[in-house]
């Protein structure tokens, strides 16, 4: 923020819908959303050009486990093109496969304690 970039964080706005950004700072005026989370109560709907995701697994191919309920999925599916997926967790959490499903949309990274993978898909120019 101190250079200039916009912080935003999710807002549960209808269930089994995407997610909606709404930038934050730290006078932002918070409410308890789902799960207690807390989220920005008001303020400017904005689309984040990165996302930092957090994750409970997640596989070599870049899939992550999230919480179950596929926001971030469905929230990642209506952009084009898909914004910087960045998912953080522990190493613990990494699986041989999380059996993805054709809806599952893979990190472009994933950083645990043990470091950074980058799971981008080149292509041949």
């Amino acid at each position: 923020m101190a250079q200039g970039a916009t912080v935003a964080l999710p807002v549960v706005v209808a269930k089994n819908e995407p997610l909606e950004f709404r930038r934050w700072e730290p006078h932002t005026k918070m409410a308890l959303g789902p799960l207690e989370i807390p989220y920005p109560a008001e303020g400017e709907v904005v689309q984040p050009q990165a996302f930092l995701i957090s994750l409970l697994g997640f596989d070599d191919a870049g899939y992550r486990l999230g919480y179950g309920a596929g926001y971030y999925d469905r929230t990642l599916a209506r952009y084009d093109p898909k914004p910087l997926t960045i998912g953080v967790g522990f190493e613990l959490g990494r699986l041989p496969t999380i059996h993805p499903q054709p809806h599952d949309i893979p990190m472009d990274f994933i950083v645990t304690e043990t470091g950074v993978r980058d799971h981008r898909r080149h292509t041949a120019p």
